[in-house]
Formats: structure tokens, C-alpha cells, sequence
């Protein structure tokens, strides 16, 4: 299986806290990878590194065997990554449909947009029914299908997933999961960071563990769902 994203030596620093220490892990294509850890373990800085929205201090980035580390964040977009930030973050007095054709912002402007909107609808039918109403007005299981929409517009090889379970209540964390497997399943590569971490590695491949910005073990999503240190750590016992 071929590496689509590499990430070397990775290390990351806001002033003098060493946010994340000499981080390396691989996504393969079509794989699901789930990153793990608790809050503040470094998971959000990881995906903002990626994306060029923060600077490491030292390592090595490449997607699909080019180095994207410092290049302009719409390139990456470009290249084939999308990112669904932590909270949603849906654009407040814009329509539904305003919000996911601002997924599409890097796409030629000769795209006709209108099959773009159908696959999303297919995918979430809730956001067609909604697709004139403020993305604000929306619940929070809602604006995640939204977000999760609007970064699918972008066309991505790989799906940069952060804590898309976040505030959301049981069943609508359950939908987002089985729409995550449903994306993969049509041939995106995701990665996924969660503090839910039953769920992130039930869907995952191959997983992470993060802790205070070292990764310290890993293996397949089956095999960390049946370590004891995970249990005791992440799955309540």
C-alpha cells in the first residue's frame, strides 16, 4: 500500500511549550487513521501544521511524494487536502448552499457547480432541505454534515478530520461516524483525530496514540481497542 501523506520529525512549539516532539506516522491510500489522545495531547496543532495554519519548527511533510511543508495553504487545498476544522466553524449569514460553494473556492471556475451540489444532497440529504437557511440556524449535528460537505467540494484525496464528534449528541455522533466510513468507502483517504476514542478506532484501519506530543503506540484500530492501556486511558476502563 502506497503512502499518500508522510509526516517526519515532526516537531512544533508556541514559544517555549513543545506542543508536539519528533512526530513520524504514515497514511496510506484509502486508508482510515485515527490519531488519538486527550485534550491539549497536540492532535489539533498536528492537522493545523499540515494545513500550513501553523509553523513547525523542525520536520518533514509530504503528500502523494512532495514536500507541502511552508506551501501556501490554498495550494494544499489545491493538491488535494481538506480540512474540517474543530467546531464546525460554518459561516454565519450565508446560506447552506453559499457555505459549500465556498468549499469549492480553489476548483476552475469553469466547474459546473450544480452536480457538485447533487452528490453532496445525496450524501446529506438534511443539507438540501436546509440549503436556504443560515448555516447558523442549523443544530450541531447538522453544521458538521455541513462542514464535512463543504470540505468534500474541495474534491480531496485526503479528508483532515478534527474532532468531528465534538459536542454532538449520541445519535448524531453514531451518524457522523457511518457517513465518515461511507466517504472513505468512495475512495477519500481520512484522518481523523478524536478525544472519542471508541469511536475513532472502530473505523479506523490503523491508529495513534498522542501524548503530550509524542506519539507513544500504535498499531491497527482493532489491536488498539483491545489494549489494556488504551481501555484504561481513553475507553473509561
Amino acid at each position: 500500500m502506497s503512502a499518500l501523506l508522510t509526516v517526519e520529525n515532526l516537531n512544533v512549539s508556541y514559544g517555549a511549550i513543545k506542543a508536539v516532539q519528533n512526530v513520524n506516522f504514515t497514511v496510506h491510500d484509502n486508508e482510515i487513521v485515527s490519531l488519538i489522545g486527550a485534550n491539549g495531547a497536540g492532535k489539533t496543532t498536528i492537522l493545523r501544521t499540515i494545513s500550513n495554519l501553523t509553523k513547525p519548527t523542525s520536520g518533514h511533510i509530504n503528500f502523494q511524494n512532495q514536500d507541502i511543508l511552508g506551501m501556501a495553504s490554498a495550494k494544499i487545498v489545491s493538491s488535494g487536502i481538506a480540512q474540517v476544522p474543530e467546531g464546525r466553524r460554518v459561516f454565519a449569514g450565508m446560506t447552506v448552499q453559499e457555505n459549500l460553494q465556498l468549499g469549492a473556492f480553489t476548483r476552475d471556475k469553469g466547474t459546473n457547480l450544480k452536480s457538485e451540489y447533487a452528490l453532496i444532497y445525496d450524501q446529506f440529504p438534511i443539507l438540501k432541505e436546509r440549503r436556504n437557511q443560515d448555516a447558523a440556524t442549523l443544530s450541531g449535528g447538522e453544521q458538521q454534515m455541513l462542514a464535512m460537505g463543504r470540505a468534500l467540494m474541495a474534491k480531496p484525496k485526503l479528508l483532515l478530520l478534527d474532532e468531528p464528534s465534538m459536542g454532538l449528541a449520541p445519535l448524531f455522533i453514531e451518524k457522523i461516524f457511518d457517513i465518515i466510513r461511507t466517504v472513505n468507502e468512495q475512495g477519500v483517504t481520512v484522518l481523523v483525530i478524536e478525544q472519542n476514542a471508541n469511536q475513532a478506532l472502530k473505523i479506523a484501519d490503523r491508529g495513534y496514540v498522542l501524548e503530550s506530543g509524542q506519539i507513544t503506540m500504535t498499531g491497527t484500530g482493532a489491536e488498539l481497542l483491545a489494549s489494556d492501556d488504551v481501555r484504561k486511558a481513553y475507553l473509561g476502563g
